[in-house]
C-alpha cells in the first residue's frame, strides 16, 4: 500500500501543476527518506542574510498595481469603490527608467536593477543563465554595468518590491505558447522570463534567486533559500544548494526592507518608521477573507478610523526573516507585535497565515480565476505529503487560497490527523485554510 501511494504522489510531482522543479527535487527526497511528522520540521540554519532593523533607514513600499476588484464568487470584476479590497486603494505606484546601458532604476524605491536576466550574454534567456543560490552571489559581487561595480543579489524583500499583481498565475496553464501569459513583473522596464522549455522545464520553472537563507530548513532538512516566481506570483522556499535560479542583481539604498518599529498608542499599534505605516499591534481572530476585510474597514483604533486590510506587498514589509517556529519558537514577527498561536493541523503550536487584501488572479479566465486570495504565512508554510505534516515552503513564504469554499478549490483533497478534517493541495500538499489571522494597517499622519 505505501509504495502505491508513494507512487502516486511521484505521479503528481512529475506531471502537477502548480509547482517549481526545485520543490520537485526536494520532495524526491522526502520520498526516498520517508520523511518526518514530527512538530520541529525544521533545524537552526545560522546562514542569514542582512540585518532585520534600521535605526535611521527609510523606504517606500511599491503598490501592488492592482487595479481590479473581483466578485469573491465568480470572479466577475466589480467596483472597487468602498469595498476595501486592494484595487480600492492606490499607494506608491510602479515607475521605472530604462537607463539604456543594461540597468533600470525604480523611480519609487531609487534601487537600480540590471535589466537583463541573460547572464550568459548569448541573447537567449534559457537554463544555461540559471546558477545555485551561492554561485548567484558571486556573479553579482563581481558584476560591472552601467559603470558600476557594487551590484549584489538581492535579499527577498528587495527583490519582492518588484513584483505586481496585475500578473495572472500560469501554474495551470498547460499550453507551449506564453506569448499570451501575464508575469507579475513589469515587461516593458524588464525581460519576460519563463521555464526553459526545450531543456525540459515547464513555463513556471522561473524563479529567482535572493541571499535570503531560511533560518529554519524545509522539506527533509533542506538548506533553504526564498525566492520569487514572476511567473505565478508567489515566495517560497527553495532549495539552496540543489537547484538552479535566475538571477537579478541591484544596487543602491542598502536599507531597503529594513523595519524601525516602535510601540505606539500606548501599546495599540506598532509604527513603522522606515516605511510610515501603522500597525495594528496585536492581531484579530481567524476568520475568511471578506470578513477580514470587512473587520479592518469598521475598525477603530487609537483615535483613528482609516484602518485597512493590508496589501500582500505591505504586509510582506514586516516580516523577520531571522525569525522561525522551530528557532525562534514565535511568528516570523518582530517581538513588539503580538501573534497569536494556535494548534496546527499536526497537533503541534504554530502561528498563522495573516490574510492580505490582495486577489490572487490565475491564467484560466474562468469562473474561479479570481476567487483565490493571498496571504503570507508568519508561522510554517505546511503542506501534507507521504503522510506526514511538513514545513515545505518556510515561514515568510506567500501563498494563496479559496476565499469562500476551501473544499471546493480546484485540486484540493482532505486529510485528518486527529485534529480534525483539514484540505491541501498541489504536489507539496499547500495546506489550505479558509480562515486566517488579520493586521490591519492604515498610513502614518
Amino acid at each position: 500500500m505505501m509504495k502505491a501511494i508513494s507512487f502516486l504522489l511521484l505521479a503528481a510531482l512529475l506531471h502537477g501543476c502548480g509547482k517549481s522543479s526545485d520543490d520537485n527535487s526536494a520532495a524526491l527526497a522526502l520520498l526516498a527518506t520517508g520523511g518526518s511528522a514530527g512538530c520541529s520540521t525544521g533545524v537552526a540554519n545560522s546562514a542569514t542574510d542582512v540585518p532585520t532593523t534600521t535605526a535611521t533607514g527609510k523606504y517606500k513600499v511599491v503598490d501592488t498595481k492592482q487595479t481590479l476588484c473581483y466578485d469573491s464568487t465568480t470572479s466577475a470584476t466589480v467596483s472597487c469603490s468602498g469595498l476595501g479590497y486592494d484595487g480600492s486603494y492606490s499607494g506608491n505606484q510602479p515607475s521605472y527608467t530604462n537607463n539604456g546601458n543594461g540597468t533600470v532604476t525604480d523611480n519609487v524605491t531609487g534601487l537600480m536593477w540590471t535589466r537583463s536576466t541573460d547572464i550568459n550574454n548569448d541573447t537567449f534567456v534559457n537554463s544555461s543563465d540559471k546558477r545555485f543560490q551561492s554561485d548567484a552571489v558571486t556573479y553579482c559581487e563581481n558584476l560591472t554595468l552601467g559603470g558600476h561595480s557594487d551590484w549584489r543579489l538581492p535579499d527577498i524583500k528587495t527583490l519582492y518590491s518588484l513584483i505586481q499583481f496585475s500578473g495572472k498565475d500560469a501554474s495551470t496553464y498547460l499550453g507551449t505558447d506564453t506569448s499570451g501569459l501575464t508575469p507579475f513583473i513589469d515587461t516593458t522596464a524588464f525581460d519576460r522570463v519563463f521555464g526553459d522549455q526545450d531543456a525540459g522545464d515547464r513555463i513556471i520553472d522561473a524563479q529567482y534567486a535572493t541571499s535570503t537563507i531560511y533560518v529554519s530548513t524545509t522539506m527533509n532538512g533542506d538548506k533553504t533559500m526564498f525566492g520569487v516566481n514572476f511567473v505565478d506570483g508567489r515566495i517560497k522556499g527553495y532549495p539552496a544548494t540543489k537547484s538552479k535560479y535566475y538571477v537579478r542583481c541591484v544596487r543602491g539604498e542598502s536599507d531597503y526592507g529594513k523595519n524601525n518599529f516602535s510601540v505606539t498608542d500606548s501599546g495599540a499599534t506598532v509604527t513603522d518608521d522606515a516605511t510610515g505605516l501603522v500597525w495594528q499591534q496585536a492581531d484579530a481572530s481567524s476568520t475568511n477573507w471578506q470578513d477580514a476585510v470587512d473587520y479592518c474597514e469598521n475598525l477603530s483604533l487609537a483615535g483613528e478610523t482609516d484602518w485597512r486590510l493590508p496589501n500582500v506587498k505591505e504586509l510582506q514589509s514586516i516580516v523577520d526573516y531571522s525569525r522561525s517556529p522551530d528557532t525562534t519558537s514565535g511568528a516570523a514577527l518582530d517581538a513588539k507585535f503580538s501573534a497569536t498561536s494556535f494548534t496546527n493541523e499536526n497537533g503541534c503550536t504554530d502561528w498563522g497565515y495573516y490574510w492580505a487584501s490582495t486577489t490572487h488572479v490565475d491564467n484560466d479566465n474562468d469562473a474561479q480565476s479570481a476567487t483565490n486570495a493571498t496571504y503570507l504565512s508568519f508561522g510554517r508554510a505546511l503542506g501534507y505529503m507521504t503522510g506526514s505534516m511538513l514545513d515545505v515552503h518556510g515561514a515568510g513564504a506567500q501563498r494563496s487560497n479559496d476565499k469562500t469554499n476551501i473544499a471546493t478549490e480546484e485540486g484540493a483533497s482532505s486529510a485528518n490527523l486527529g485534529q480534525g478534517l483539514f484540505y491541501y493541495h498541489g504536489p507539496q500538499g499547500d495546506i489550505l485554510r479558509l480562515n486566517n489571522r488579520v493586521r490591519c494597517v492604515r498610513a502614518g499622519n
